[in-house]
């Protein structure tokens, strides 16, 4: 005759089961997140494992394997020309996501608050977005000719027209300002899509209330949007943040880091070294530098936006 199971083999067969369960669970979503996961691996871990592995090496033009252990970041620290690199990194990366947030911000106020007719709103979100639809060599040919040094550029003739001002050449005077001002304004349109959807998702009800309470445009703007803005700001900072520092297409495109490296960023210095130079070795070395401070600023701005405060619904106390 079978004897009954103790209260122990009880839990631990309920312990069984439940494990048994929680296997099967993970294992029925394999086939969806599958594909999401190799494609993750094969481009995004494969290339920071082989970027790391090469960052060792002395590779060059002869693609040798010569490993030189940490000499290349060494030579990071006595590079002359990386101080100034940093610096230009650090200011296009600042004032490019402000205008990226900041007039994202506008632009979607502007057409979805201010302007109540839903199809004239669409209209200027929609034209906004025409540049990011664009490639981006027309983008920046666009700004080549707009900037063009020579008395027949659209800005020279424009400001000969109205202040009799002989021709500039805006890009070489003012490389930074330009690269700044051609990503500003391609970055805004990402924000005002974002802030445009999150500004209809809020109810009417918090408007109307507002309006009868006789609050200001400003007030409502800042009582009520932003702070049910709190996730998509921090989102879109993050976002165009890490964007920013390894982004390079345009500025390449424009200035290509010049006139004597007044405009040349992190990124574009890394591929300038791997593929200008041929110092695969070296470049791969300041890349991963880049990997290094895209995981740091991204830690130190969850923590200042208030990641876990957000995450964690508030409790009232007894």
């Amino acid at each position: 005759m079978a004897q009954p199971a103790t209260a122990f083999e009880t839990e631990v067969n309920t312990d069984k089961k439940g494990l048994i369960q929680k296997i099967k669970d993970s294992c029925s979503v394999v086939p969806f997140l599958g594909p999401f996961l190799i494609l993750i691996t094969l481009f995004f871990f494969v290339p920071v494992i082989l970027t790391a592995v090469i960052s060792l090496t002395g590779m060059d033009f002869k693609l040798d394997w010569n490993f030189v252990g940490f000499a290349n970041f060494i030579r990071i620290l006595r590079d002359s020309v990386i101080p100034q690199v940093v610096r230009n990194t650090l200011m296009y990366v600042i004032f490019t996501c402000i205008i990226n947030v900041g007039f994202g911000f506008v632009l979607a106020v502007m057409t979805t608050y201010f302007i109540k007719n839903e199809n004239i709103g669409l209209f200027f979100r929609t034209v906004w977005l025409l540049p990011r639809m664009t490639p981006a060599v027309v983008y920046a040919l666009l700004w080549l000719w707009f900037l063009d040094p020579t008395e027949y550029g659209m800005l020279n003739v424009i400001m000969k027209n109205l202040f009799n001002m002989p021709a500039q050449n805006w890009i070489l005077d003012n490389p930074m300002k330009v690269i700044i001002l051609a990503n500003g304004m391609i970055g805004a349109s990402f924000g005002m899509v974002v802030f445009s959807a999150a500004i209809k998702s809020i109810s009417e009800d918090y408007f109307r209330a507002a309006m009868v309470d006789g609050a200001s445009d400003f007030q409502i703007i800042r009582n009520i949007i932003m702070p049910f803005l709190k996730w998509p700001i921090m989102f879109l900072t993050i976002w165009q943040t890490l964007s920013l520092l390894t982004s390079y297409e345009y500025i390449l495109l424009i200035t290509d880091g010049g006139p004597l490296f007044d405009s040349e960023v992190w990124a574009l210095f890394a591929y300038h070294k791997a593929f200008a130079n041929f110092e695969f070795g070296y470049g791969a070395a300041i890349a991963m530098v880049l990997v290094i401070v895209g995981i740091a600023v991204t830690l130190l701005m969850l923590k200042f936006f208030g990641y876990d405060r957000m995450m964690n619904p508030s409790k009232l106390e007894d």
